[in-house]
């Protein structure tokens, strides 16, 4: 879309060197990092604020309480596993149904104990972890979409990234999981990009694999109709994190789950800049008039949404 440097510049692009310079070493505390790194403190941190996210069934730290993995999970009939020191959705199983003594998976297939069992010591050696540090595994709720979500994705669940920089939020997309990203919601694998506007949650522009598309690839759903319902409480839910976290610059990914609503799933220290790609805009224009604002007026996270709102809508300029 964008091939010389002069047309980056005019479309506000954000770079790499200049986000990991000017925004997240500039605004973010390395000794917060933990906060958002670990999955773990991230939920126990929200509980804390009360921030809803999926309900935490159990922690498995060690390879000896491995065994009480069945007790843990016998009353559910879906589940997760995620490490919690783990990027990119490695190592994250989700189980959507039981065929008697066997799991079903998001795909369909169905593994065993024994595999799943596998899967959590692999977690605990750092097999999926940053760096190969050992880890745990998280067990907590399935998430169930709610209908309209299901009919928009293939196989795994539709998150929205909202990057929030000082507290506000300032750009969003929507991300599809594909045939070709194997379920898993991220861009680099072939996951859909939805450019969301900020005032309204209406979807604005879709990519995969960085090009232009107008229909989900496996569905063949229109996506440029989407309205993501509960907009402005999702917003609000990713401006929250800043006071939880104190980091300046983060990515909040946020699922609707059909019975409890809109969730923080987890925060990202580092969020990646596909998301401009998404939304054919770049992200520099509007980090700017951030840094204008005045530093010591310190606005409700609702404040902040509804200058976001009025100030980067898209269909509103």
């Amino acid at each position: 879309m964008w091939r010389l440097p002069s047309d980056l510049k005019r479309q506000g692009i954000l770079g790499m060197n200049r986000r990991n310079v000017a925004y997240i070493s500039r605004y973010n505390s390395r000794a917060k990092y933990p906060l958002v790194d670990n999955k773990l403190k991230t939920k126990l941190l929200a509980e804390k604020f009360h921030l809803a996210t999926p309900r935490l069934r159990g922690v498995i730290g060690y390879q000896y309480e491995i065994a009480s993995f069945q007790k843990t999970v016998e009353q559910l009939d879906g589940f997760a596993i995620k490490p919690a020191k783990g990027a990119g959705g490695k190592g994250i199983l989700v189980v959507t149904d039981r065929q008697g003594d066997r799991f079903v998976k998001a795909s369909g297939d169905t593994i065993d104990t024994h595999h799943i069992k596998r899967h959590l010591s692999n977690i605990l050696s750092g097999l999926y972890s940053l760096a190969g540090a050992p880890d745990v595994a998280i067990i907590e709720d399935l998430i169930r979409p709610i209908e309209m979500f299901e009919a928009l994705s293939y196989e795994g669940v539709p998150d929205i990234r909202i990057i929030v920089f000082r507290g506000y939020p300032v750009m969003a997309m929507l991300r599809l999981s594909t045939q070709a990203s194997d379920g898993k919601a991220n861009l680099h694998k072939g996951a859909v990009g939805v450019g969301l506007d900020i005032a309204t949650g209406h979807s604005l522009h879709a990519v995969q694999y960085a090009k232009r598309v107008t229909h989900h690839p496996d569905t063949n759903t229109p996506l440029d109709t989407i309205a993501i319902p509960d907009w402005r409480t999702l917003l609000v839910l990713a401006a929250s994190n800043f006071e939880l976290t104190g980091l300046g610059y983060i990515g909040a990914d946020l699922v609707v789950d059909r019975d409890r609503g809109p969730m923080l799933l987890e925060l990202n220290a580092r969020p990646g800049l596909s998301i401009q790609v998404a939304n054919g805009a770049g992200l520099l224009p509007r980090l700017q008039i951030i840094e204008q604002l005045d530093p010591d007026f310190s606005p409700s996270a609702e404040e902040r949404v509804d200058f976001s709102m009025a100030t980067f809508g898209t269909e509103l300029h």
